[in-house]
């Protein structure tokens, strides 16, 4: 982060005070010192009496969605077509098809990249600059996600449960996430163009949900049309009596109700709309439009995923948010347009995810290091594609599934698990050391990733019911 940068973010974050010592002070100052021991300030305050709390407090998240069901083969998790041929389709099922994409980076050939053991390991061919990052990142190869509807795969991901038909069956992993380290933040757990679920964890760790950079400049910034302040002020007052009164601290919803209130005047008073405005006439913004690429003019440029990956990282790093979810869309490759399309459109959000990690590198953190050893960025899709091109040109969608996460907790320069040599089914790994393992191992899915993350600050009780190990072989610490 820029001086600049860090000036504007201090003097905002000074006027924006954090949702914890807000409310308390319209606790104290609106309605006495008894409302601190109401269900108003419980929901801002506190989690549930004896919830396990993280050990490791300066951990921050970003998700990275591909949305549409991504190939693995042509990036995370790639075949040696030398190896793989046509001759054997029908003992491997495995057609790599990297001759039929439509002018592929490096003709088509895998890119080559040691791993922490010095050992070569392969990417497709659109797996962009993330390569240059691997270092940083750890891939997990040949989960399983059980479904091969997009529904029920994204929001598999999402919360690590399995749907109850097509509805989400648990909160998001980015809430429980929220939950256990995001009090202190004003905008706790914010997703852009991804679902959010909060079922059960504080109100404060629902995920606000924002189409777009715009979306959130909107809902950030007073509405000009608001009403004249002393008015606003006997609204505010008449409101905050009510909530005061013993039938309102009774209703959960009427205090859910209060504390959004709260949290969205906090939010437009605090002049945070300034650390988005991406667009503005500033040193600071140009370096960063021009870092990832964003045009310096048009609402459409606002909408890209490279101006949700800037947001992310933004509201990291000026203490906004605690964990941010943005998408990367994709098509659902089903046709001939897998061969032109599908893969710039991955690589395109590979190389986003580098960009995040280069502009994280790069802000120091205030102890010493840098953001990107405090922040874990996770990549991820509903499922993978078919291991065999169909009839009409293109993949369809396949239970094996792949995803990566680098940076702060994560054990870099690491293949984890491995998708079979027939068909890439799924295969059994040793969640300690991350070696197939058909004898003791489990086939991965998203729970295990969960539960590694939520291990890995110090919740090591499966507080969100996902009944499974923690995958430790993603952590730089096993123990």
């Amino acid at each position: 982060m820029s001086k600049e940068q860090r000036s504007t973010a201090k003097s905002i974050l000074a006027r924006a005070r954090s949702r914890r010592a807000f409310l308390r002070d319209v606790a104290v100052g609106g309605f006495g010192a008894s409302l601190l021991g109401s269900p108003l300030a419980r929901l801002a305050l506190a989690e549930d009496a004896g919830s396990p709390i993280a050990s490791v407090k300066d951990r921050f998240y970003i998700f990275v969605y591909f949305a549409g069901g991504w190939d693995t083969l042509i990036s995370l998790d790639p075949r040696d077509p030398a190896v793989f041929t046509a001759g054997k389709l029908s003992k491997t099922h495995i057609q790599p098809g990297y001759e039929l994409l439509d002018d592929p980076p490096g003709g088509g050939k895998r890119v080559a990249v040691k791993d922490k053991q010095g050992k070569t390991v392969y990417f497709g061919p659109y797996i962009g600059d993330l390569a240059k990052h691997f270092g940083k990142v750890s891939v997990v190869r040949g989960m399983s996600m059980d479904t091969l509807t997009h529904e029920v795969g994204r929001r598999r991901f999402l919360t690590g449960k399995p749907p109850s038909g097509l509805l989400a069956r648990g909160s998001s992993g980015a809430t429980w996430l929220a939950s256990k380290l995001g009090a202190e933040q004003t905008i706790a757990n914010l997703a852009v163009r991804v679902e959010t679920y909060n079922f059960d964890q504080p109100n404060y760790a629902s995920g606000m949900k924002v189409g777009s950079v715009p979306d959130l400049l909107r809902a950030l910034k007073p509405d000009p049309s608001a009403l004249p302040a002393n008015i606003g002020k006997l609204i505010d007052l008449t409101l905050q009596q009510e909530a005061a009164c013993a039938h309102a601290q009774a209703s959960p919803t009427w205090m859910q109700a209060a504390s959004s209130r709260i949290k969205a005047r906090q939010m437009v008073n605090g002049g945070l709309d300034k650390l988005f405005n991406f667009q503005a006439k500033t040193a600071a913004m140009a370096k960063l439009r021009e870092h990832y690429g964003i045009a310096a003019y048009g609402k459409a440029a606002l909408a890209t995923p490279e101006a949700q990956g800037a947001m992310a990282v933004n509201a990291i790093t000026a203490g906004v948010s605690r964990v941010c979810s943005i998408q990367v869309p994709i098509i659902d490759a089903h046709y001939d347009d897998w061969a032109t399309d599908h893969g710039p459109q991955q690589q395109r959000g590979f190389n986003l995810i580098a960009r995040m990690l280069e502009d994280l590198e790069q802000r120091p953190w205030p102890g010493g290091g840098s953001w990107l050893d405090h922040t874990t960025i996770v990549g991820f899709s509903e499922f993978g594609r078919t291991s065999m091109v169909n009839q009409r040109g293109g993949r369809d969608h396949a239970l094996t599934n792949a995803c990566m996460l680098a940076g702060a907790g994560i054990d870099g320069g690491r293949i984890i698990g491995k998708s079979a040599d027939v068909a890439m089914a799924p295969t059994p790994t040793n969640l300690l050391n991350g070696q197939t393992d058909n004898a003791k191992g489990e086939v991965i899915k998203p729970e295990h990733i969960y539960r590694a993350l939520l291990w890995d600050v110090g919740v090591t009780a499966d507080v969100a019911d996902l009944r499974v190990p923690p995958l430790k072989a993603l952590l730089s610490k096993k123990t």
